[in-house]
């Protein structure tokens, strides 16, 4: 989530305004090219069109939020006994809110339980879980190197800051690669991603790239945002430039070269996959967030193409995340849009249609 320079405190102030504006209604555009990608390479752009088929049926709210009381979700992880652990951006002391970020779970059957209260004036926006169970956060405390960071929960339910990051990043998609071993942190200003062991440590520079930058002309300069491991790479959006990157990992586990997947799509937010071995990916647009893009979900194909399935007049306003388990997506929304409806929604994923579209 969402000019990012550390040199004095007015410019950290300054990013953090910028941030947390976006965080009022979501979670953390201009389209990219190839030339501003550096060194991405190239790939046919995306061609959107809206997609009333049977993409995604039987599209319920599982939880509604209370908006006012910023209950605003933005990252989502779905578990393996059907609860979901969301994180919930609450408040900033920049943005005239008064109310501290959670993380919070909601069984099967609604019940909430929430697992950290993080400070007022930060964010939590990233979080994962790895198979053994252990619960991994970001935490973007704005010129609060203290706080800046990745954290976990002990088994006791107390939080542990195990990476820190520089007062002057943006912490925002969390990833963790199959083997369980190193956590990867999209950072939305430095135009980074980060790695550490999920043991903890220092945090190092896994891949610096302008494909990562945000555009420093924007409202809101937000670049690296969602982040997902998939496939043998690290997948990543960057919001202010609407592109969708692959980045490989290589047997060495260092970057490989940068792949541009789609472009054309601003303010794409946080993604999933349709199954563990398809390239299909289902994205959340967070126009609202900026008023500089459409408020959607699509499906895009690896080729490069995308379809919009469920859009504003579907009742979204501003959806920050989405997420696969089985057959079912879910969908987080800030409500930062008019009617303000901050929920969580999930519906039945037609895996056979999606595969057979992507294979045309």
């Amino acid at each position: 989530m969402q000019q990012q320079r550390q040199q004095t405190a007015r410019c950290s102030a300054s990013s953090a305004r910028r941030f947390l504006k976006k965080n009022v209604g979501i979670a953390l555009a201009v389209t990219a090219t190839a030339a501003v990608l550096g060194s991405a390479t190239s790939a046919s752009a995306g061609t959107g069109h809206l997609y009333r088929g049977s993409a995604v049926t039987d599209v319920r709210t599982a939880a509604t939020f209370d908006y006012a009381a910023r209950e605003i979700p933005e990252n989502i992880t779905v578990n393996p006994d059907g609860s979901v652990t969301l994180s919930m951006l609450g408040s900033c002391a920049v943005c005239q809110r008064t109310h501290a970020p959670e993380l919070m779970r909601i069984s099967a059957s609604g019940r909430r339980t929430v697992l950290v209260t993080g400070q007022v004036g930060e964010a939590i926006t990233g979080n994962v879980r790895s198979d053994d169970g252990t619960v991994y956060y970001s935490v973007w405390a704005p010129g609060n190197a203290a706080r800046n960071g990745v954290y976990t929960l002990g088994r006791d339910g107390t939080p542990r800051r195990i990476a820190a990051l520089p007062a002057g990043a943006g912490p925002n998609g969390l990833a963790i690669d199959p083997a369980g071993r190193t956590l990867y942190i999209a950072d939305s200003f430095k135009a980074t991603i980060w790695s550490v062991p999920v043991s903890g440590g220092s945090v190092t520079p896994w891949l610096t790239d302008a494909a990562l930058a945000p555009v420093p002309t924007e409202a809101l300069p937000i670049g690296a945002n969602g982040l997902r491991f998939h496939n043998g790479a690290l997948w990543v959006s960057n919001f202010n430039k609407g592109t969708l990157l692959r980045v490989p990992v290589t047997g060495t586990g260092a970057a490989g070269p940068i792949r541009l997947v789609a472009s054309g799509l601003p303010n794409i937010d946080d993604l999933s996959f349709l199954t563990p071995w398809s390239d299909v990916v289902f994205a959340a647009q967070n126009g609202s967030s900026s008023q500089n893009g459409p408020d959607r979900i699509v499906v895009i194909y690896p080729n490069g193409t995308y379809k919009a399935f469920l859009t504003s007049a579907d009742g979204l306003a501003s959806p920050s995340a989405t997420a696969v388990r089985g057959n079912r997506l879910y969908i987080t929304d800030g409500g930062v849009a008019e009617p303000h409806d901050a929920k969580l929604q999930t519906g039945r994923i037609n895996v056979a249609a999606l595969l057979a579209d992507a294979a045309h």
